[in-house]
């Protein structure tokens, strides 16, 4: 079952509706249309409900008359209450070393997966327009599949953690190389390197659609490919993931709670992202993202998110440099 938020072209800024989603899913107009469901549905308790409860919603919002993407306006899957980007990846992590001088992933990466925190608020739908953010001259996507917890956990097993994915969706992680460099040379961060975008759509696909899709050791295996401008720059699966979705709830669970309404992302897959390309080139190749340019990232079974970078809305006064204290001067 794929799920969507939404509101109608003519809607107000604000109005949210939850849909079913049927159609063959390609981004052609005509290819998918919306069927809503009752007012009030909310998108994480349909994904935790029972699957007779779920299926009988859906046979009730598939009577109703559709409507065609040019009538809709795609909202994010979810406002999260909080998100989790993981680092899954070997080979993304490999490309990235080596932008560093060192290539080959860190021992440490092998031990556990590790997550940063990212701002909730900066989410943007499947066919937003991203605003250029400041002080970057090095813009980057990243290509990713993010799950959606649809109920509260704490301290479970990755085969607990399984009940707690309500399904699953396209994620770029819009990224300012060039910022989350100079943050992460401080041993902190990324903040203001990450904080401005996070593009997740184009609906939710339940986890029990993509049982067929799990390789022999259980991962969601789905082919994931990402293009600027029409011209592909990046493919891999998501069954090359280092853990499965289950290890990373599991994890992420431990002396903690995950609540319903979180998003935790694969991190980026191998070729995902420009900045493992200029880590493995040795340059800039391919570029930096420039306004005008157009990121399409299509998931197997999860549909396609396609965001073209636009102008800077707004300006912002430039960061002002610490205070230095003269007696630490004095004792450097």
């Amino acid at each position: 079952m794929r799920v969507a938020a939404f509101r109608l072209a003519d809607d107000p800024d604000g109005s949210r509706r939850v849909g079913l989603v049927l159609g063959d899913g390609s981004a052609d107009a005509g290819g998918w249309w919306i069927h809503p469901f009752d007012e009030g549905t909310d998108l994480v308790e349909l994904l935790a409900a029972d699957g007779a409860v779920r299926e009988a919603a859906a046979d009730a919002a598939a009577q109703v008359d559709g409507l065609r993407p040019d009538e809709v306006v795609l909202l994010p899957p979810v406002y999260p209450v909080a998100m989790r980007d993981f680092l899954t990846f070997e080979a993304h992590v490999d490309g990235m070393e080596r932008g560093h001088g060192n290539p080959g992933p860190p021992e440490e990466w092998y031990d556990a997966p590790v997550f940063l925190f990212m701002a909730p608020h900066a989410v943007t739908g499947a066919h937003d327009p991203v605003p250029m953010p400041p002080d970057t001259e090095r813009l980057d996507f990243e290509l990713e599949v993010a799950a959606i917890v649809c109920r509260d956990v704490r301290n479970v097993t990755p085969e607990e953690a399984r009940s707690a994915i309500g399904g699953y969706c396209v994620m770029n992680d819009w990224s300012a190389r060039d910022v989350q460099g100079k943050e992460m040379r401080l041993k902190l961060g990324p903040s203001k390197g990450k904080d401005f975008a996070t593009t997740i759509g184009p609906w939710v696909v339940t986890a029990d659609e993509l049982d067929d899709r799990r390789d022999a050791d259980g991962f969601l295996d789905l082919e994931m490919i990402v293009k600027v401008n029409d011209e592909p720059v990046g493919a891999d699966r998501s069954g090359h993931m280092g853990w499965s979705f289950e290890q990373l709830v599991s994890h992420a669970s431990r002396a903690s709670w995950v609540k319903a309404g979180e998003v935790l992302a694969s991190g980026t897959c191998s070729t995902g992202s420009l900045a493992e390309s200029w880590g493995r080139n040795g340059a800039l190749v391919p570029p930096p993202l420039q306004v005008g340019d157009v990121v399409e990232m299509t998931v197997e079974r999860l549909g396609t998110i396609r965001n073209e970078v636009a102008p800077a809305e707004e300006s912002v006064d430039p960061v002002a440099p610490a205070r230095r204290r003269t007696r630490l001067e004095a004792s450097a």
